[in-house]
């Protein structure tokens, strides 16, 4: 426990607080995936979410025609303002490609779908499903600085299971490649990215003008967009990041198709296009050994940090986990991101309707 502030205004759990919020006011966005599908982790973040009473709860859904209807009747089931949004149908594909909309497709076009449903409260709390320690305390602890003058609140938590520190592409990939960066460039975004205790966390708040000034990664590059936005929108000053205790989340292998090497590779071409946007030019000839440099520093360090807490630590492990990363490391292809709902011409209205339709026909 400590009271250390950063860059950005650090709100520490010191008392195991739940502090007053603007709830009523807020919509809580959650993506889910089938996986979800009536499991004891998203039933606990829904039947807390009952006690919160927010003023929305919009949940973006990726589930095959099939699951779509079950799933949907599951979570009507909770005692919520809950509104699902089935991101799979043909309606929304066509409306989206009617707009030059369409493309790739993961859990950032899903959360963007979302928001647009969400500008109409004046916050908007998004978090993930698949939280097994999830509490109540979760949306008043990240709305809290938006009602004392911030525009954008990150969650933030120690991910330790298993006696074993996890957080992985955080710790190993995301955190020392931002700090190679900032050693190498004078440029106050990288000094903001570096700021947070959890970049990648998926647990934010801002209020609805920020929102809509997002222009979100498609798919695992959404939290690094979100913060770079948050960047232009708010800075320093308007930020907040919330400590939310501990979390036990589920665990991805390293490789494999949605393993952390594919997942690093979008959150570093997110990374990427977003510092040079801001006139950083990066050697990406160099890159690889000065990250690599700095990444085996991390693992010393966090070895250190696991031994002094009689927690098992793979050193061998985590230090080739660093080279393939390192090896991944390479100039961002096209910018494929969505982009701000001020910006296009849709309108959140149609996509509901489009989602609403589509979902009613898998019926």
């Amino acid at each position: 426990m400590e009271y250390v502030q950063e860059r950005v205004t650090t709100l520490h759990d010191l008392r195991n607080p739940t502090p007053d919020a603007p709830t009523d006011e807020a919509a809580v966005v959650v993506p889910m995936t089938e996986r979800e599908y009536n499991g004891l982790a998203a039933e606990r973040v829904l039947t807390e979410l009952e006690a919160v009473d927010p003023a929305r709860v919009v949940v973006p859904l990726r589930a095959s025609a099939d699951k779509a209807g079950p799933f949907a009747d599951w979570l009507s089931s909770f005692d919520l303002p809950l509104e699902v949004l089935w991101c799979d149908g043909p309606r929304v594909a066509d409306l989206l490609a009617d707009h030059d909309l369409d493309g790739e497709r993961g859990k950032g076009r899903d959360v963007w779908l979302a928001l647009g449903r969400a500008l109409s409260e004046q916050y908007v709390v998004v978090h993930d499903a698949d939280t097994k320690t999830y509490s109540r305390s979760y949306v008043p602890r990240l709305l809290f600085p938006l009602a004392h003058g911030h525009g954008f609140s990150k969650g933030y938590y120690a991910r330790v299971e298993d006696n074993k520190l996890y957080g992985r592409l955080f710790r190993l990939f995301y955190a020392p490649l931002v700090r190679t960066l900032a050693d190498e460039h004078d440029a106050d975004l990288l000094d903001y990215l570096d700021a947070f205790r959890y970049a990648l966390a998926g647990e934010f708040a801002a209020t609805s003008d920020v929102i809509r000034q997002l222009r979100l990664a498609r798919t695992w590059g959404l939290e690094v967009s979100t913060l770079c936005d948050a960047f232009d929108a708010v800075g320093f000053d308007g930020s907040a990041q919330v400590d939310l205790g501990a979390y036990e989340h589920d665990h991805r292998s390293v490789g494999g198709p949605t393993g952390l090497s594919e997942m690093s590779a979008s959150v570093g071409a997110t990374l990427f296009r977003a510092v040079e946007s801001h006139g950083v030019d990066i050697d990406y000839d160099a890159l690889g050994d000065a990250y690599r440099d700095t990444a085996e520093g991390f693992v010393r360090q966090y070895a250190v940090d696991a031994a002094f807490n009689g927690l098992d630590y793979d050193h061998a492990g985590e230090t080739e986990q660093v080279g393939v990363y390192a090896d991944a490391l390479r100039a961002p292809g096209l910018d494929t991101r969505l982009p701000a709902w001020d910006a296009v011409s849709l309108t959140p209205e149609d996509v509901f309707s489009a989602a609403t339709e589509d979902l009613e026909d898998t019926r």
